[in-house]
């Protein structure tokens, strides 16, 4: 019966999470007659719905966790990977039986890619030879593992720019197109099929859009850029956009919406001096809204509608920020 990998939608780690976590299955597992993609996105709800699982078995990976009996195989690395206690206790008791080698948690994981692919090593034998190059790049963007704001803005390495593509993916069937190739191809390849390559162009455009936008509407005030740009969807903007304009904030809050949400961004500068214990957990932060994330990145989801309520709710992160 055909497999149904979750994954965290227009998500380079989440992508690549589900391809590596693909080739760990059918290597070391074997028991699917094939494979399909299924991108989840957090929402104002929070939950998971069973709507989302097949018939057969199902893996979530790079995303929250859910006490659904149609769970298989979880693999998650966020802090914020429990909606509630509830869900935590259910977990830790399923650690204890069968699940304990089919569910896999580790917050102190760089990306959810390397997660699956350690995991895979040390327990089940599975070659990560030949995944040197995914597994490095999924922890260098997952991670902010950046050189400088500019490498990060600039976008000159095939893996940027595939990211920026997985990113603003605009159709349902765009990501599971690319999640196969993820492991049997280079990002240099896939970059070049035409199905990618004619993203480029256009997304480079809004991309400098972005930039010229936060130039003009971020302001930074105590360590703390703030933008909001609610007066106009938008999409995907690169969250190191604001450090390449202010490189001495050491947080960003900005607040976007979309067709599908209203979204507050929550970030620390990745080349901020501060030493990491003295940096504010941002996941905690969010958390207090319903939403998430990891100790330096996070966000929150509103619906497309609570545009006054999710500006309230930034202003109000900022002032604790600069705080």
């Amino acid at each position: 019966m055909t497999f149904r990998v979750l994954h965290h939608n227009q998500c380079f780690d989440g992508a690549c999470s589900a391809a590596v976590f693909t080739k760990f299955h059918q290597e070391c597992i074997g028991t699917a007659s094939g494979y399909e993609y299924r991108g989840l996105s957090h929402a104002a709800t929070g939950g998971i719905s069973d709507d989302v699982f097949g018939p057969g078995e199902n893996a979530i990976v790079d995303f929250k966790y859910t006490s659904s009996p149609k769970l298989t195989w979880w693999f998650d690395h966020h802090q914020s990977a429990f909606l509630t206690e509830e869900d935590r206790a259910h977990f830790v008791a399923g650690q204890r039986g069968a699940l304990g080698m089919r569910q896999f948690f580790d917050p102190d994981m760089i990306s959810c890619t390397s997660f699956i692919a350690a995991v895979g090593a040390s327990r089940f034998g599975f070659d990560v030879s030949g995944l040197g190059e995914l597994l490095y790049w999924a922890d260098i963007i997952d991670g902010a593992r950046f050189d400088s704001a500019q490498s990060a803005v600039e976008m000159e390495a095939p893996a940027m720019k595939l990211a920026m593509v997985i990113e603003n993916a605009d159709t349902p069937d765009f990501i599971p197109r690319i999640i196969p190739l993820l492991t049997d191809m280079t990002l240099g390849d896939i970059m070049a099929e035409p199905f990618v390559r004619e993203k480029i162009s256009p997304l480079m455009s809004k991309h400098m859009a972005a930039m010229t936008l936060i130039r003009t509407k971020a302001e930074l005030a105590d360590g703390v850029v703030f933008y909001d740009l609610l007066d106009r969807p938008t999409e995907a903007i690169s969250k190191f956009i604001p450090y390449y304009y202010f490189p001495d904030a050491t947080y960003t809050v900005g607040v976007t919406r979309s067709a599908s949400r209203t979204k507050i961004s929550v970030g620390t500068n990745p080349w901020s001096p501060i030493p990491h214990e003295e940096l504010e957990n941002i996941a905690e932060i969010c958390e207090r809204y319903g939403g998430g994330g990891h100790a330096r990145v996070g966000a929150i989801s509103f619906g497309p509608d609570e545009v006054d309520r999710a500006r309230i709710a930034a202003t109000k992160i900022a002032a604790e920020l600069r705080g």
